[in-house]
């Protein structure tokens, strides 16, 4: 299917939300953040999580015209991870409460063959303005603190939990998104 891509077919294949593009990038970059994750403290479910966000954040950059590759896309990929998952251990470890992320039964590895690039950028535009607002600041890097004045919130606890439902909500959505479900239907 793709053999060797050029990052421009790549970045065209993202503008355009081709599966094909987003399969390739699951299949050839996913392996080498999850690595990083795993050594660095994470679960899978960490390298799923920083996976889809980075690719949340490198969808919004091409749309926007904001893509400035001085690396290879796979580095570019990889260094967007990097910095997203340093942010999420900063946060784990500036946090000081026992608010503990409950684990959901939604499966990423499911989704590996959907176009969830599509499915996500659908679904995240049905959210809420302030949950839309909350998890973009989230993707930025925005730390609790920080989303909790942005926000007008009284509090980074606050900011997280806030988070959490908005994540909540974007993976419900997910779920009954009708391609989600087709895809559900044929590996019953």
């Amino acid at each position: 299917m793709f053999n060797k891509h050029s990052d421009k077919r790549l970045l065209e294949g993202i503008r355009k939300g081709n599966d094909d593009t987003l399969n390739y990038l699951y299949s050839n970059y996913f392996s080498t953040v999850r690595v990083h994750i795993i050594r660095n403290s994470g679960t899978d479910e960490d390298a799923y999580d920083i996976f889809q966000d980075t690719l949340m954040v490198l969808f919004k950059k091409v749309q926007e015209n904001h893509m400035e590759l001085t690396t290879d896309l796979k580095g570019y990929v990889f260094a967007i991870s990097r910095n997203l998952w340093s942010n999420e251990l900063r946060r784990k470890k500036k946090t000081t409460d026992d608010v503990v992320d409950v684990a959901d039964d939604f499966d990423f590895e499911r989704l590996l063959d959907v176009p969830i690039e599509q499915i996500v950028q659908r679904s995240f535009l049905k959210l809420k303005d302030e949950c839309q607002k909350v998890l973009t600041l989230s993707m930025q890097g925005m730390d609790y603190d920080h989303i909790a004045k942005e926000m007008g919130y009284k509090s980074g606890t606050y900011a997280r939990r806030k988070k959490y439902l908005c994540k909540e909500s974007l993976i419900e959505i997910i779920k009954a998104d009708p391609d989600y479900k087709d895809y559900e239907d044929l590996n019953l």
